[in-house]
């Protein structure tokens, strides 16, 4: 987990300092057809085709639309936002998905976990700061990301139950080269030198490795171990920025990063007591 939380944070970098010069669509192609490479290795190793049938298309297509949307818009609002508060702000998607699982799963959340979200929700809020800047700031793409990937994580919940992860992935990583394809059409193509080359492989290779070790290490640690080394993100971001851009964090999004932490490891708190009160 540990490792794979420190590609994800220098896939991350990379796609800020790439995004300054390279559009959006060109970056998420490299994003997504570096990592297809590895996700067919998978699936010949798993015996072929057969573990990509499904019966779930048009979920499986919803889900990667809104994964792809997710990806876009936090891709660019790296270019634009301090790289800490950025990724503060992405870790608010469990927020999002317990909000929204009541709505779409008609699941129940006590008094506990709602107050843990509306605090997240503050804390986010002291980050991305509402105003007439928030465009120029990036701070609502990435909210808008964040929202997508609370979604998408209720999807994959039902996929899940049915289909095999390499299977969505699969579609996911597809539907991406494609999207990504599409919109190089409209932005256009930028020939990078040999150093962003590198760079923009780096992005693929950093995205599904990490993929597959955090992957790897819910399969063999029980979650509520690994789940909050995740947020250990924010502070291997913050560093790489601080070393790069020298990038610090005001005291206004230092505490509502803060905030953001302590309200969503709370929340995943609930959810492991729910679960084991569930399974007893």
């Amino acid at each position: 987990m540990l490792s794979s939380i420190l590609l994800f944070s220098l896939m991350d970098a990379s796609v800020k300092w790439l995004g300054a010069t390279y559009p959006t669509a060109q970056i998420m192609f490299f994003r997504c057809s570096v990592a297809l490479a590895p996700v067919l290795v998978i699936i010949l190793l798993r015996g072929g085709s057969s573990i990509l049938r499904t019966r779930q298309k048009k979920l499986h297509l919803l889900r990667s639309v809104m994964g792809i949307g997710a990806m876009g818009f936090a891709f660019y609002a790296f270019s634009l936002m301090p790289l800490a508060e950025a990724i503060s702000i992405l870790h608010t998607a469990p927020l999002f998905m317990t909000a929204l699982s009541v709505i779409l799963l008609r699941e129940t959340v006590g008094i506990r976990r709602w107050s843990a979200i509306i605090i997240g929700f503050v804390g986010m809020l002291m980050v991305v700061r509402p105003g007439a800047d928030m465009l120029a700031s990036g701070s609502l793409y990435m909210l808008t990301a964040a929202f997508l990937i609370g979604c998408t994580t209720i999807i994959i919940r039902h996929l899940g139950k049915i289909d095999d992860p390499v299977c969505i992935t699969f579609y996911f990583t597809v539907t991406g080269v494609l999207v990504s394809l599409i919109g190089m059409l409209i932005q256009g193509w930028q020939s990078p030198p040999l150093l962003d080359l590198a760079l923009l492989i780096l992005v693929g290779l950093c995205g599904g490795m990490a993929q597959y070790l955090m992957t790897l290490s819910y399969q063999r640690l029980a979650v509520g171990i690994v789940a909050p080394l995740k947020y250990l993100s924010i502070v291997f971001g913050g560093g790489i920025a601080f070393l790069v851009w020298n990038e610090v964090p005001d005291l206004q999004s230092v505490l509502g990063i803060g905030i953001i932490i302590l309200s969503g490891l709370y929340t995943l708190h609930r959810e492991l007591v729910r679960g084991v009160r569930t399974r007893a």
